[in-house]
This record gives C-alpha cells, sequence and structure tokens, in this order.
C-alpha cells in the first residue's frame, strides 16, 4: 500500500492518523505541492491533482472520507466506525460538518493562528460566529462517551480532531464547550496525533500559508 500525501494537508492527515491507529503498513510518498501534483505519474493515479491518494495492490482511492471508509472495510480491526444507527449518523455529522461548514470558516483566521499579517478583523469577526455553531453542534453531538457515538476512537475523530484543536490558536477558545475541550485533550495526547504534527510539521504549514498569503492566492 503506497500513501500519497504531505504532512502540511489537513485531507491527508486524516488518512495518515486512520493508517496508524489501525496498525496499517503502507509506504509514505511525499508529494511536493509545488508542483508534482501535475505531474503525469500523479495525475496517473489521481486525475484531480489533490492529496491524498491511496494505491492498494493498484487500486486507486482519492477523496479522503472515502479512503477512510475503505480502510475501514478492509481493515475491520481495530473498529473505527460504531454498528448502531444512529451512532453511524453521529460519526457522519461530524465529519460532514467539519469538512463543510468548519474548514471554510477557519480560513479567514488562518494568519491569527500563525502570528501573519493580513487578517481582515470583519472577516475574522464573522469566521468566529460561524466557528461557534459549529462548535455548539459538536458540543451536542458529544454525549457521556469519550468519543463521537463510541467509546473508543472513531472515523470522526481524524476529521474533525484534526480541525478543532487547532481554533484556539486563531482566538477560538474552547472553555465555553467542556465536552469538546476534554475530547481534545484525549486526542491531543494520542501517540497518533503527536506523530503527525510536530513542530516541524507546525513550521512548514506556517511557512506554506506565508508564502500563500503573498501571492494573495490564500
Amino acid at each position: 500500500m503506497k500513501f500519497y500525501h504531505h504532512p502540511i494537508s489537513p485531507n491527508s492527515r486524516r488518512v495518515w492518523i486512520t493508517l496508524l491507529e489501525k496498525g496499517i503498513s503502507f509506504e509514505e510518498v511525499e508529494v511536493n505541492l509545488d508542483g508534482e501534483q501535475f505531474k503525469p505519474e500523479f495525475l496517473a493515479i489521481n486525475p484531480f491533482h489533490r492529496i491524498p491518494a491511496l494505491v492498494d495492490d493498484g487500486f486507486h482511492m482519492v477523496e479522503s472520507l472515502a479512503i477512510l471508509d475503505y480502510l475501514e472495510a478492509k481493515y475491520p480491526t481495530p473498529a473505527m466506525l460504531p454498528t448502531d444507527a444512529k451512532d453511524i449518523g453521529i460519526v457522519r455529522m461530524a465529519q460532514l460538518a467539519t469538512v463543510h461548514e468548519l474548514m471554510p470558516a477557519i480560513i479567514p483566521l488562518t494568519p491569527v493562528m500563525f502570528d501573519l499579517p493580513g487578517a481582515d478583523p470583519e472577516k475574522v469577526e464573522r469566521s468566529k460566529q460561524k466557528i461557534s455553531t459549529v462548535l455548539k453542534f459538536f458540543e451536542g453531538l458529544l454525549d457521556n462517551r469519550p468519543f463521537f457515538g463510541s467509546d473508543s476512537i472513531t472515523l470522526a475523530e481524524p476529521v474533525a480532531g484534526t480541525i478543532v484543536p487547532w481554533l484556539p490558536w486563531g482566538g477560538v477558545s474552547l472553555s465555553e464547550y467542556p465536552k469538546l475541550s476534554a475530547w481534545c485533550d484525549r486526542l491531543t495526547a494520542r501517540p497518533t496525533w503527536q506523530k503527525t504534527q510536530t513542530p516541524e510539521i507546525i513550521e512548514a504549514i506556517k511557512s506554506r500559508v506565508a508564502a500563500m498569503m503573498a501571492k494573495k492566492s490564500w
């Protein structure tokens, strides 16, 4: 199995964490995002020139959420998807709210997260309002169990759990969301979270964001 990714990509990181949590053997292939994603050899794997991508015994997988489902189906132990219908719904809602609501909302906060110039105060305030809606939703999804819909880590955690812990860096406090705050602490203490978010990776993300903002392409 070959995993095509780059450590600075949050979409890649959710697959990376899942591979590590499941203990799956894989070969990492780092894709340089300054042009390698457009080369014919990578386009043969993913014609949409995005990471992550997975090649498993000749089978090509793209789209991170689809990859997570594939890994769960092929490697069901340890299980990362509940069997109860409501619990599956909780996992899916957490995943999709992250992708469709939370991730777009944090874009204006990115300069604040990395102490870079260029933050627009009005956009930042609107961003925080949108984020608060998502965080209230997540707080409601978490019950007395430590993870979304389960007593053990699910496929919701590599998705939501690679975004929510960054929010305090952008000036969004989690103090009003005690269950979500404790959930973040549990995740960031896990070896898989620590392995995929080293100081070197954080610095690389900051450099990438600074370069994108300088080109006004953020």
